[in-house]
């Protein structure tokens, strides 16, 4: 995985955005709400539990950090498009702190690079 060398951002809690509710994250980069919606983790590859390119140690890792980090929690997002499976593809963030980012900065995730230029902490 890479990881980015500086301190991680944090960033006010901004009242324009909207909370929601964590229910579980079903693995490192994709959750489900109490309101039964799914959340797809914006801008960040972290490695499948399943299928030809799972890597089961790493996706396991990540998933048990997100959920420890987020399961059962009220999170701000913010909603960037819905993707062709119907899930919100959004930023999350915990009071101040990137979700996204923090799953980089930890060594769970990478950004992707054709998304970098739309992630602000990635700069």
């Amino acid at each position: 995985m890479v990881t980015l060398s500086k301190t991680l951002i944090t960033y006010p809690s901004a009242p324009e955005l909207a909370n929601i509710k964590i229910q579980s994250c079903l693995d490192g980069d994709t959750c489900t709400t109490t309101k039964r919606g799914k959340v797809k983790l914006a801008y960040i590859y972290i490695p499948n539990l399943q299928g030809k390119k799972a890597d089961l140690i790493s996706a396991k890792a990540a998933k048990d950090h997100v959920n420890d980090l987020i399961s059962g929690s009220k999170v701000t997002i913010r909603r960037i498009k819905e993707n062709k499976y119907g899930r919100t593809v959004a930023e999350l963030f915990k009071g101040p702190v990137n979700i996204q980012e923090q799953l980089v900065e930890k060594g769970f995730a990478r950004i992707y690079e054709r998304y970098r230029s739309q992630c602000e902490w990635s700069k």
